[in-house]
């Protein structure tokens, strides 16, 4: 199997997709809702590392990697061995009728790892990321028995009737409601799109002060149980959370009694250079008091995961928190060894390579075409957003829109993201070597070049 882990981008049929992919297309469009949309070519036959292979043949390298649940990438040998041994013994314990020891293990694991505030942790499981939050929030207002929320403006934080009402983007949730109360929005930094003129202490004041009048004009802050924040905004456009914004914010938390939570489903192992983004907050001393995770957790497994304080977890009433396939056995099996995947393979410090090498490439090979506004993230958590003219900073998602179709007719996979659709992501898989990392990059300028030629006909 390892030829396909170290392949090159190859387009073999004529067209994309190809005859076999086609066909199961067609059968999805009968089958399956419309509102799960997928516009890219793909049937997926296997995977390895970084490279998918689809039914027709066709070798793409993937730069969304499931939206980054593959950090570790497709097909390690570890997971499937673990997952077949879990197999071999039985599939499921429902944690409120038995135990199950992998269970423990994985939260003793995310325990000792998972920075946030308290000595003594406890960790739950869940299934998706939207899981994960919606929990977390209902074990925020168990321990603070307050019924308000704070969130912000390009939040992305689920598809659940709390976590769309959660979620900036109503795209996401449109004709869904009416949706829960006590959920108020505050703007968050974008600092690529500050009032003008601002210098970055200045926006971040600013912002500050935003936050604060959340207070005056939706809920005063003996109401709000917590404050809920992406490190990284994903949906939102890979927006990093300035480290002096969460300092400041940690401080209006730390004054109202309010729980600050880290929604680290999409920036969590080893993709910002440490387990999660939570560390840089430890480390500059505004950790958070409960943190979710999931996509990356267990390489592909459907699992995710709170993580707090004992003290804070454990004022959540009995029988509010949990679920039948909550912390499910071949799930915990995978993400052990997720974890220690992660360490024997320095993943936390290849994503740093990964992320300079990428970084450095958008600011100068493609800048050269004057359609890079901004470039940002942390680690390999990387988003390019384009604009149609850096001054002005009118955003440009017809271009988006096209270089995502442009690069899979090459064997490249992209994603786009923001508020305008002008934000290109990636989540490469971390094992990803280096030769197809300069493919990915050479397709990306030439893509970039084609589809400019093309827009401006």
């Amino acid at each position: 199997m390892s030829e396909l882990r170290n392949a090159l981008p190859e387009i073999k049929t004529e067209t994309l997709p190809g005859p076999k992919a086609q066909a199961i297309i067609d059968r999805r469009a009968k089958a399956i809702p419309n509102a799960i949309r997928c516009n890219y070519p793909l049937v997926v036959n296997r995977g390895e590392g970084a490279m998918i292979e689809d039914v027709d043949g066709n070798i793409f390298l993937d730069w969304v990697g499931g939206v980054g649940v593959l950090n570790v990438g497709y097909s390690q040998q570890p997971m499937i061995d673990a997952v077949k041994a879990q197999a071999d013994k039985y599939f499921h314990v429902m944690m409120n009728i038995g135990t199950h020891e992998g269970y423990i293990a994985l939260a003793e694991k995310m325990n000792e790892i998972v920075p946030v505030k308290g000595e003594v942790k406890k960790t739950m499981f869940v299934n998706s990321g939207a899981e994960a939050d919606e929990n977390a929030v209902k074990i925020a207002k168990g321990y603070t028995k307050r019924p308000n929320i704070i969130v912000f403006s390009g939040a992305f934080h689920g598809r659940t009737q709390m976590t769309m009402a959660m979620t900036s983007k109503k795209a996401y949730a449109y004709g869904m409601g009416p949706f829960p109360d006590g959920v108020y929005r505050a703007e968050f930094p974008y600092l690529y799109r500050a009032p003008k003129g601002y210098s970055e202490e200045e926006a971040i004041a600013y912002y500050i002060k935003r936050l604060e009048a959340v207070f005056e004009e939706c809920s005063a802050p003996d109401y709000v149980a917590a404050i809920v924040v992406e490190p990284i905004q994903g949906e939102g456009g890979f927006v990093p959370a300035p480290i002096e914004w969460v300092k400041a914010v940690r401080k209006i938390c730390d004054k109202h009694g309010i729980l600050l939570i880290a929604d680290e489903v999409q920036t969590g192992f080893a993709r910002s250079g440490k387990l999660f983004v939570s560390q840089y907050w430890k480390e500059a001393g505004c950790a958070p008091d409960i943190m979710t995770s999931a996509k990356s957790i267990a390489g592909g497994m459907p699992l995710s995961a709170v993580t707090t304080s004992a003290e804070i977890m454990d004022a959540c009433p009995a029988g509010t928190i949990g679920g039948t396939y909550c912390g499910n056995a071949m799930a915990c099996a995978s993400a052990l060894e997720v974890i220690k995947f992660i360490e024997e393979n320095k993943l936390c410090e290849r994503a740093l390579e990964i992320g300079k090498k990428v970084t450095d490439y958008y600011k100068t090979e493609l800048a050269e075409f004057g359609v890079v506004g901004d470039v940002r993230g942390i680690g390999a958590f990387i988003g390019m957003e384009l604009v149609k003219d850096t001054e002005t900073k009118e955003p440009y998602p017809e271009l988006v829109a096209a270089m995502v179709n442009k690069t899979a007719q090459k064997g490249l996979i992209i994603e786009s993201c923001g508020t305008y659709g002008n934000c290109i992501r990636f989540l490469c898989p971390l094992v990803v070597t280096d030769e197809q990392l300069n493919v990915g990059l050479a397709i990306m300028k030439e893509s970039m070049a084609e589809c400019l030629a093309e827009l401006n006909a």
